[in-house]
């Protein structure tokens, strides 16, 4: 199921822009993308995520500089990672038997952004090439860069998509 959202998302760009002309980070990316803080809760941010039809989102500090992401797949690996699972033995392929794996109870207080988000931030500037971007993104083997203006501010974010969307619009 599409996510209602999702088109609201994506940046309108013009539509006389082809792969040609475009050149550099500035002209892909997602300017002025959704943020999170790092004290946001587990609570907020599964929300924001969700609501917002995002698979991932910067974390971002006081002063506007990316401090991380956090992803889904960052808040299934927390999940994951709570789970009283059996041995290393594969038992979900070997049972119909799904009372076992229950969650443990909680312990402590919820956990925030700042816990579960993963603190590497891959940066461009706006005026890096589309190539370089794309070999970055490749031999970093990530889904998505941050843009970050001279003073290392988040002012955008280039997505793996963002890239493919480039590719589908040529003439």
């Amino acid at each position: 199921m599409r996510h209602p959202f999702r088109n609201r998302l994506r940046p309108q760009r013009s539509p006389t822009t082809t792969r040609r002309q475009v050149r550099t980070a500035q002209e892909v990316m997602t300017p002025n993308p959704v943020c999170l803080r790092a004290s946001a809760t587990l609570e907020e941010a599964v929300a924001f995520l969700i609501d917002t039809g995002t698979s991932a989102a910067p974390v971002i500090d006081d002063a506007g500089r990316p401090v991380g992401v956090l992803s889904r797949t960052d808040i299934v690996a927390h999940d994951r990672e709570r789970l009283d699972l059996p041995g290393i033995a594969p038992w979900y392929f070997e049972t119909a038997d799904l009372t076992g794996g229950a969650a443990s109870p909680p312990t402590g207080s919820t956990p925030c952004v700042a816990d579960l988000m993963t603190p590497a931030v891959y940066s461009v500037v706006p005026e890096t090439p589309l190539d370089s971007v794309a070999e970055q993104m490749v031999v970093l083997n990530v889904h998505r860069l941050f843009v970050v203006d001279r003073g290392g501010v988040l002012v955008g974010v280039i997505s793996a998509l963002d890239l493919m969307y480039l590719l589908l619009r040529r003439d």
